[in-house]
Parts: C-alpha cells; structure tokens; sequence
C-alpha cells in the first residue's frame, strides 16, 4: 500500500521536471541537476518506503555508505550530494525530500556554505527556508540539523562553524520539532583540540571511527 502510494507521489512530483522548470533553479544549483536524477531513477527502481526517516546534505551524508547499518533498527536511507550548499538542498527538496513524506530529516549541510565565503547570517536564513518548504507539505516531520563539524583542512573557519551552529542551536529551541545535533563538541578533545584520527587523510571528510562518533550521538535523537 504505501508503495502503491509511493509512486503516485513520484509521479506527480517527480515527474514535473519539464525543462522549464530545470531553467528556474539556481545556476549554482544546476550542477547537481544529473545526481538528482540519478536519485530520481533509483526511486523509479526501488523507491525507499514512505515515512522512514531521510539524512540529507553534502558528502558527508553522500559518504556515509554504512548509513542504514548505523541504525539497523530504523528506517533510514541517505539522499546527498557532495559539495552542495544548503541554498541547493533547498532548491531539490521537492524532489528528493518531500516525495518520501519522510518523518524525520536530518540535515547536514554549512559546511561547503562557509568555505565558499557564505556568512552563518545566510546559512540560518536557508535553513529557515528549508524549514518553511517542509512545513507546508508535511507540518508534522521531525527536523535535526547535525551540527556543522570541525576539520583540519577548515580549522580557519572554526569561529564561523561555531557561530553558525549557535544560530541553528537557538533556532531549534525556539521552535517546536526542530534539533540541534551537537556532533561538534565530541570531535574535539578535552583541551579543545580536533580529534585529528576521526578523519580520512583529506582532513576534511569523516573515517569510520568519525562515522562511529556521528552514530553514537545522532542515535538518541532517534
């Protein structure tokens, strides 16, 4: 039954990508547009059950390749795009996020924000807008936002990364049905410094010791 569902969904939502309305996104966000329809074709072919629980983001959700053997007692699947903004995930929500009328989304985007010289201002603002798309189709899903991590290959932006999580930190207690995801503070050591042994030789992406801190945390909002 809900597959039945599923795909009438799809077919509304999925399938009103005329030309037109690729020419009305962002330019920015054009670059995703084939990784989208890839995601798109999947759904066609194995469509994720309605109402499970849906991570969404940049790479270091599109990475995350153990997802759903994180949380094996969850219904959860992962939608993202490395590299992307959260001006991005905004301007693809109709398609990779409200068609699975998901009960829960976390998101875990800010991090390439920041590097490409957005200020936390902006990124609160587009996380607000996300917030907005997914209330006016589904009002009742749960919404986390995984706090925006430390890095090496990032560590100068470490005061803007702090600011832009306190903002969604307050953002979050001030509305019902939104989290803040601390997954900052247990990448950093007592002293204060990063846990350099979390990440892949990039020092920017997360190790599967960095993926075990991510699931530990992220468990008990589950």
């Amino acid at each position: 039954m809900h597959r039945h569902l599923y795909c009438l969904l799809a077919a509304v939502v999925l399938g009103t990508l005329p030309q037109a309305e690729a020419d009305s996104l962002p330019s920015a966000s054009l670059r995703w547009e084939q990784e989208i329809q890839a995601f798109e074709q999947q759904d066609k072919l194995s469509p994720p059950p309605l109402g499970a629980i849906l991570f969404t983001g940049s790479s270091s959700i599109r990475m995350w390749s153990h997802l759903a053997a994180s949380f094996p007692e969850k219904a959860v699947f992962g939608r993202g795009f490395g590299g992307s903004h959260l001006s991005d995930l905004n301007a693809y929500a109709h398609r990779i996020v409200l068609p699975y009328s998901p009960i829960h989304v976390l998101i875990y985007e800010g991090d390439n924000d920041l590097a490409a010289g957005k200020s936390p201002e902006q990124i609160l603002k587009d996380f607000e807008a996300f917030v907005g798309i997914l209330r006016s189709v589904l009002p009742r899903t749960r919404i986390s936002f995984i706090a925006i991590k430390p890095s090496k290959a990032r560590w100068a932006l470490t005061a803007q990364i702090r600011k832009t999580n306190d903002y969604i930190r307050a953002h979050a207690l001030r509305n019902r049905g939104i989290d803040f995801i601390d997954t900052f503070t247990p990448m950093l050591s007592k002293s204060g410094q990063l846990r350099e042994e979390l990440f892949l030789a990039d020092g920017l992406h997360l190790n599967p010791q960095g993926y075990a801190v991510w699931t530990s945390v992220i468990r008990r909002y589950l």
